[in-house]
């Protein structure tokens, strides 16, 4: 398995908790070199899914938990949300994962599923696991990569 780093957050399932994961996206993700407008994506990202676990995972209640977690790869950032507090093993996960389908019925996994159309619009591929709860597994490519490997990229001389 290639070597990345594995971060972890567990926030309230409360709605005023999304800014400090959207925080801690974007620092990732600044550190890792995704552009200004890719980052924006996964903020925007991260906060639908995670306005998807506070409302439908905890029918609003507040309780419970919200386990966030990062991949950083040396070409992309995988990004989970679930909506219960367990610990993330990642081998079971990827294993029941599998990739969302717009043509999903959405109303089995979750009623309002909107949010998955955005963060599917944004991300590069968007898969979910609902055997246990709802995870919502996102990853963005650093494309800045993808471009140079194909030789296109333009190379500019300050």
């Amino acid at each position: 398995m290639e070597p990345f780093d594995f971060v972890e957050i567990k926030v309230p399932a409360k709605a005023e908790y999304i800014g400090v994961v959207r925080l801690s996206i974007s620092g990732i993700a600044n550190r890792m070199g995704f552009t200004y407008e890719d980052i924006e994506d996964l903020k925007v990202a991260i906060s639908e899914a995670i306005t998807n676990a506070v409302k439908h995972g905890y029918n609003e209640t507040g309780e419970g938990e919200i386990t966030i977690g990062f991949g950083v790869y040396d070409d992309r950032l995988e990004v989970m949300v679930a909506d219960h507090g367990g610990s993330f093993n990642l081998g079971d996960i990827k294993q029941d994962i599998g990739p969302y389908k717009q043509d999903d019925n959405i109303e089995e996994l979750r009623e309002g599923g909107f949010g998955l159309f955005l963060i599917d619009a944004l991300m590069d591929k968007v898969e979910i696991n609902s055997k246990y709860g709802v995870i919502v597994l996102m990853t963005k490519y650093l494309h800045e990569a993808e471009v140079g490997q194909n030789g296109d990229q333009i190379s500019t001389s300050q």
